[in-house]
Formats: C-alpha cells, structure tokens, sequence
C-alpha cells in the first residue's frame, strides 16, 4: 500500500464544522518516490487549502484599487 495524507479541520467558532478525509499520493498526483521534502510540503499546503475551501464552500476575491496618482491635495496656509 501507498503513502497517504490524512487533512482535517475544524472550527472552535462554528460548531460542526469539521471534516477529515485521506488520500492516497497517487490520488493527488504525488510521486511517491518524490526526494524533495520541500516540494512536497509546498504541493500538501497547496492540495489542502484546496481541500478545506471546497469542504466549506469558500468563494471569495480580492479586489485592490489604485489611487490615481495625480490626485489633487488641497493646502491651505495660515496666515
């Protein structure tokens, strides 16, 4: 048998909201064999915000808007 991963949450604000679930490296498309212990930290992080925004249905965006840069300041002196 294969290598698994096993990925679960839960919420301490929202009661119920929890899952676990297992899977094999090759489910994910994981080389078993992979050497690179980095790599694969980077592809489990990767597979498992996946996971947990599906699992919660999460949709969501990010908007960021740029000020126009010739905006205008008014000064005023005193006099």
């Amino acid at each position: 048998m294969g290598k698994t991963v096993t990925f679960s949450f839960s919420s301490s604000n929202y009661d119920g909201t929890e899952a676990t679930e297992s899977f094999s490296l090759e489910q994910l498309g994981i080389d078993e064999d992979m050497n690179d212990d980095k790599a694969l930290e980077i592809a489990m992080e990767k597979f498992f915000e996946a996971w947990v925004w599906d699992k919660l249905n999460i949709s969501c965006s990010i908007v960021i808007e740029e000020e126009n840069a010739c905006s205008t300041v008014d000064f005023q002196e005193e006099k």
